[in-house]
């Protein structure tokens, strides 16, 4: 008796038994993804408005069908769009977020005549995707086919599983057991500059009890996913000099100092050989306590299967697994470049040496921190630091000058894995899929809207739902089909989840 009343109540807002809610999925699916391509058929780059405003367009449009209330909230660059239902009084509300936009493109890395024309694909023996005609959708559909485009995964594969969702509910005459609003932002990928500028005036219009972030990929193993924070993220450039103009190697080399190779030693000294940050006080405050321990390792994960994919023989040694080393911050060399900008090779010695760098931070440790840090490294190693490029007389007085300049972003965040709020999603999605859903404690990417989660104040939680391999920002984006079905599936369990 007690199983049947598992599977009876597996989505307890549509009260169907499990195989009359994949039926129910499965005889929309095909909706579903015409809905899918019509939205990524537009392109969504914010540096083209009139477009932008088109995707805002479509789908107020999508949302005004469903009797939600929709406002388009003017920002400084483009405008944000809200969509809200109050489904009943005393329930409690919960904030949603998806972004809009998505990342340039390069037509001519992709595997397809145009980026943001959606191609239906299926994958070979050998790996290769071949395209196939969009009919073959009207017979049996298998999950591992493919749509490649540009946002088609990042993240308007989750606006329409959502969107599916919430229609299916209203086709059943079924509701949510809490109220919703709905947050799209036009600007994600370019740091979300547009929501950020309207939270002092639209804080009152954002509130709500709960957040659920849709964005993201799940777990490799494509299993539903909860994930309870991300790394945030500072960068950094470190430039060294040698003499004020660059120099010919053949008669100023031996004499002239090569800043590459003072650059080189000063990166060197940051970082033992398994990787580690060997700056003072760089993992402060974080400790792993055996509950951490627990989620972390209880995360499914194959180290040479893993490698394999990366083409690394070993790993660096922070923390006991892929998880646990990210909840350290790292110390990261993005980018080296020197005097020389032009088009092949010179022999020359350069006049600088230039690192960029990138931080990513954890709850316990704070951008501008960080970068005071990494400052202080520089100057114990007997730099002469300064914030810009050096004069003539500094060059006279200095051995060794570097110029640091940091640039605080944005700070990491984490919700309790263990608070109710966390509770009760874990177990709505394990009644829904008869098994536990993966648990990540902190996504190593960085979301740009931490400042609205902080703005918020409430429990935030990020519900990733796209395949890992997704090609997220390059060329050949792509959604696995059987992601959307199961997204669609897992949205209808958070909707059943009682707050």
């Amino acid at each position: 008796m007690k199983n049947i009343l598992i599977t009876l109540l597996c989505i307890p807002t549509l009260c169907l038994g499990q195989k009359d809610v994949d039926t129910l999925i499965d005889q929309n699916l095909r909706a579903t993804l015409a809905l899918h391509k019509e939205l990524v058929s537009i392109p969504n780059l914010p540096a083209n408005p009139e477009l932008m405003l088109k995707n805002i367009d479509w789908v107020q449009k999508q949302y005004d069908a469903l009797n939600y209330t929709t406002s388009v909230l003017h920002s400084e660059t483009l405008p944000i769009l809200l969509a809200e239902k109050v489904y009943n009084p005393s329930y409690k509300t919960v904030l949603f977020y998806f972004h809009i936009d998505g990342q340039p493109v390069n037509p001519e890395a992709w595997q397809q005549e145009d980026p943001f024309i959606p191609v239906l694909k299926e994958e070979d023996a050998d790996g290769n995707f071949t395209a196939l005609d969009w009919e073959q959708l009207d017979t049996e559909i298998n999950d591992d086919w493919r749509i490649f485009a540009r946002a088609a995964a990042d993240d308007k594969a989750p606006i329409v599983m959502f969107l599916s969702a919430l229609q299916l509910l209203e086709q059943q005459n079924k509701a949510p057991k809490f109220n919703i609003k709905v947050i799209f932002d036009p600007e994600e990928e370019y740091r979300s500059t547009a929501l950020l500028t309207t939270l002092e005036k639209y804080k009152h219009r954002y509130a709500s009890d709960y957040f659920i972030v849709m964005d993201g990929p799940a777990h490799d193993s494509n299993k539903p996913t909860l994930t309870f924070g991300c790394r945030g993220i500072a960068t950094a450039s470190i430039t060294t000099y040698g003499a004020k103009l660059p120099q010919h190697s053949g008669h100023y080399g031996n004499y002239a100092p090569n800043p590459v190779f003072r650059l080189s030693q000063l990166l060197s000294s940051m970082k033992d050989d398994d990787g580690r940050v060997l700056i003072a006080n760089y993992y402060d405050g974080i400790s792993i306590d055996k509950t951490a321990a627990n989620l972390l390792a209880a995360v499914p994960f194959n180290a040479s299967d893993f490698n394999k994919k990366l083409g690394i023989k070993t790993a660096e040694k922070i923390g006991e697994n892929y998880q646990e080393a990210l909840q350290y911050p790292s110390l990261n060399v993005r980018q080296i470049g020197t005097s020389w900008k032009g088009e092949g090779l010179k022999t020359v010695v350069p006049e600088y040496a230039q690192a960029d760098l990138d931080v990513r931070l954890v709850p316990e440790t704070d951008g501008a921190a960080q970068l005071e840090k990494i400052k202080k490294h520089i100057v114990n190693q007997g730099y002469y630091v300064i914030d810009r490029d050096p004069t003539d007389e500094e060059r006279l007085t200095h051995d060794k000058i570097a110029k640091f300049i940091g640039r605080p972003s944005v700070n990491a965040f984490r919700t309790d894995p263990e608070a109710v709020f966390s509770k009760r999603l874990r177990t709505s999605l394990s009644e829904t899929f008869n098994e536990a859903p993966i648990s990540i404690r902190l996504m190593g990417g960085t979301v740009p809207i931490v400042p609205l989660i902080n703005t918020l104040d409430v429990p935030t939680i990020i519900v990733p739902m796209v395949n890992m391999d997704n090609n997220q920002h390059n060329p050949n984006e792509n959604i696995r089909i059987g992601n959307i079905r199961q997204g669609i599936k897992l949205c209808l369990s958070l909707f059943g989840t009682e707050l």
